[in-house]
């Protein structure tokens, strides 16, 4: 690191400075900062100070010293990721924006950038990433994109924002830290990365440095270390070493859940950054909600956040009794997560984002009333048929049932079997005619059903409907979502079938045909879960039934992951895999 450099931006940033403060700043004795005064005097950068004796002041040429070479071109603030250790929270907001001490995160980095006159600054968005917008007028920030938030971490991240790094000094920062005091400056003198000390054992990445502050080794983990925390420093000359071996990485497969400091720890030795040691109680990230709850006690008794007030509501306790908060899913239909409270666990649903015109929740509503005499469902404690939220017990030690093992299927088999036979009924059918029409309108009026043979496909699938309909099957209450994820075996074998938004009357069998398609089963599979749910091998007429509401519905969840994907929303190849199942078993059934 350049000692002239820092010599100068200190004087610049504090003049009439003496000698001993100098040492003291600076962390260097005495006699190397007397040379180094003498050295800056001899090339005019310093000028001794005319109003205060023994002082000194930088010159016009020290003025350019530091403009030409450090002063900071901007920042990048990364602020695309999800944060799932902060749920339900994150459901809502950004990390990056969640306050402490009544001040977002992300605004507290930026203010402190701008009492130093930093202005540019750009933003790297993904996850909720409308909620960023506002930032443009209050603060005049640039929003930049990440297309791979969702699926790639950092390494992503970087590699996307490259140009704006490129050939300039830059911070790069988190959205989601929080700096007590403002260590932002107007020029920096080299890279560097942020640093804390950690006593005793860690998982965060470990540093060593040499005795001019380089770092010579990163390692993930450590004891008693100083280690990477908080803000980056990019020179422009550390970029141009850097991003083309950013750009190699990216480049290489399997480096798709990378952090962009896996290239920083394979190219150390010729990188050359420096660490930044910080004090104590300077640089926070929070890990997850407890920490922050420690940090800032409003978010033990109010978290502003929808979810955890029903919670403390549905039981009459205070938030801060809910601990262990961990995010069980995110996407698809529904986000979740799962709360400890009174040494019980519980799972907390939030209906995702538009929910209410793809499920009827006061139906799911009804059909958990009416099942409760059966004990094959999850134990709901709350259920709100307006707005979906639901809270039901977490089963400790249970698992999904395996498609691939015939004892989890029987036993699954039996629980379908037992619904099926048991009488009840509810007010509503799911009539897959009409969820097909359904979902191919959300399709045409977003963007259209994408498929070149979409026309020929929806013939034929109209064809298998006309056959149902000549059959005139019988119908019972029917869950139609048997997937084997909604199949949970507790450690005594006990089965239980969560999860039952879209339950209502229909042909039973259609569970069948469901659970097959779900688990990816090719014929032989389908033949065998037919046979363990009759007891028997299954007539001709249970197998074309079956076979129907295979590529029925098939067709159907193709639509289904259309539409979703025109919001946004990408399931990889599962459209592609249910709209086989439907051409596919309508050859099979034109055969029979």
């Amino acid at each position: 690191m350049d000692r002239i450099g820092l010599v100068c931006r200190y004087i610049r940033e504090h003049p009439y400075c003496t000698q001993r403060e100098l040492a003291q700043k600076l962390d260097l004795s005495l006699g190397t900062i007397n040379t180094l005064l003498k050295e800056c005097c001899r090339r005019r950068l310093l000028a001794q100070g005319k109003s205060i004796a023994n002082t000194y002041e930088l010159t016009g040429a020290g003025d350019a010293y530091l403009d030409d070479r450090y002063q900071v071109d901007g920042a990048l603030i990364i602020a695309a990721g999800f944060g799932s250790r902060f749920v339900p929270l994150t459901f809502e907001t950004p990390k990056g924006l969640l306050e402490v001490f009544g001040e977002r995160m992300i605004e507290r980095q930026i203010c402190q950038l701008h009492q130093v006159g930093i202005t540019n600054i750009t933003i790297m968005v993904g996850y909720l990433k409308e909620k960023f917008e506002y930032l443009i007028d209050k603060y005049g920030v640039t929003l930049l994109y990440n297309p791979e938030y969702s699926h790639k971490n950092t390494l992503a991240t970087i590699y996307h924002a490259r140009e704006v790094l490129r050939g300039r000094n830059m911070y790069v920062l988190s959205s989601d830290n929080w700096l007590r005091d403002n260590m932002f400056h107007q020029w920096e003198i080299g890279a560097w990365y942020s640093s804390v000390y950690m006593k005793g054992d860690t998982s965060e990445w470990a540093l060593l440095f040499n005795k001019k502050k380089l770092i010579t080794k990163v390692s993930v983990g450590g004891k008693d270390c100083w280690v990477m925390y908080g803000p980056v420093c990019f020179s422009r000359e550390f970029s141009e070493r850097f991003l083309p071996l950013l750009e190699d990485a990216y480049a290489t497969p399997g480096t798709e859940q990378m952090y962009w400091e896996h290239v920083l720890m394979n190219h150390i030795q010729e990188l050359e950054i420096s660490i930044n040691c910080q004090p104590d109680d300077q640089v926070y990230e929070f890990e997850n909600l407890e920490e922050l709850r420690s940090f800032d006690p409003k978010y033990q008794t109010r978290s502003d956040n929808k979810a955890l007030e029903l919670v403390a509501k549905v039981f009459q306790c205070p938030e801060s009794e809910i601990h262990d908060i961990r995010c069980l899913k995110s996407g698809m239909t529904n986000n979740s997560f799962l709360f400890l409270l009174k040494n019980q666990h519980y799972i907390c649903r939030i209906p995702g984002p538009g929910t209410e015109l793809l499920i009827n929740r006061s139906e799911e509503e009804q059909v958990y009333q009416v099942i409760q005499t059966l004990g094959i469902s999850e134990k709901v404690v709350y259920l709100d048929g307006k707005t979906g939220y639901k809270i039901a017990e977490y089963y400790e030690g249970a698992r999904n049932a395996d498609a691939a093992s015939d004892g989890d299927m029987a036993a699954c088999m039996k629980v379908l079997r037992k619904l099926h036979d048991s009488g009840l009924s509810v007010e509503h059918n799911f009539d897959i005619q009409e969820r097909i029409e359904f979902y191919e309108r959300l399709c045409l009026a977003n963007g259209g059903t994408r498929f070149e043979d979409y026309n020929s496909v929806r013939q034929k699938m109209d064809e298998l409907l006309d056959g149902l309909r000549v059959l005139a099957r019988p119908k019972a209450l029917a869950h139609i979502d048997s997937n084997v994820d909604n199949f949970l075996i507790l450690p005594d074998g006990t089965v239980h079938l969560i999860d039952w938004e879209y339950s209502g009357m229909c042909d039973p069998l259609i569970d069948l045909g469901m659970c097959a398609i779900y688990s990816y089963y090719k014929e032989a599979d389908t033949e065998r879960l037919m046979e363990l749910y009759f007891g028997r091998p299954a007539t001709n007429e249970e197998r074309l039934v079956v076979y129907s509401y295979m590529a029925l519905g098939g067709f159907l969840w193709a639509l289904w992951a259309v539409y979703k994907s025109s919001l946004g929303e990408e399931f990889g190849d599962y459209t592609l895999i249910m709209y086989r199942y439907a051409k596919r078993y309508y050859e099979k059934i034109k055969k029979m």
